[in-house]
């Protein structure tokens, strides 16, 4: 079984700010949620853990498993260039990420799907034929991409209608 569990609450994620590379480690609601988490999960035994480079994923992966994450770039938040931090009610938009024609740095939609995908490509070749429980901590934008590799994308593109809320998770398999 695969575990897709997005990181718990940031101070960022309570300002309503943007946070992507720039971004915070957890709050102390946000270790509760990843507590919670560990709580519900506690029955399941993880043979891999992996995590984006970002701090409070890491650490998300940990609390809720107790063991070292395994890091892996492709991973990594969306890259949200000069976009980052910014209050999300003033955020300019194009379609639901922000406007790389305002947001220098802004990452390629295709660049980020192609990343995340390529991953959980390797990861399905490699554990696919096992039974094992993974977990996979990333972030709003991450855990969409990895429920559009189990479900397809969407029509509209829209990944992060396939994200989980902060501190919580979902499960897939593969085929």
């Amino acid at each position: 079984m695969i575990y897709v569990i997005r990181h718990g609450q940031t101070d960022l994620n309570k300002e309503r700010k943007m946070q992507g590379r720039m971004g915070l480690p957890l709050n102390e609601y946000g270790v509760k949620q990843a507590e919670r988490v560990r709580e519900e999960l506690k029955h399941i035994t993880f043979d891999a853990v992996f995590s984006s480079p970002q701090e409070r994923a890491i650490q998300t992966s940990e609390i809720v498993t107790g063991q070292k994450a395994v890091v892996d770039d492709r991973l990594d938040v969306y890259d949200l260039g000069e976009a980052d931090r910014v209050p999300i009610k003033e955020l300019k938009m194009d379609g639901f990420l922000p406007d790389g024609a305002v947001y220098k740095g802004v990452e390629d939609p295709n660049d980020f799907v192609q990343r995340v995908f390529g991953f959980m490509k390797e990861l399905e070749d490699r554990f696919s034929k096992k039974e094992m429980n993974i977990l996979l901590s990333g972030h709003r934008c991450t855990t969409g991409c990895m429920g559009a590799y189990f479900e397809g994308i969407p029509k509209d593109r829209n990944l992060l209608k396939l994200s989980s809320d902060t501190g919580f998770y979902e499960t897939y398999q593969f085929k």
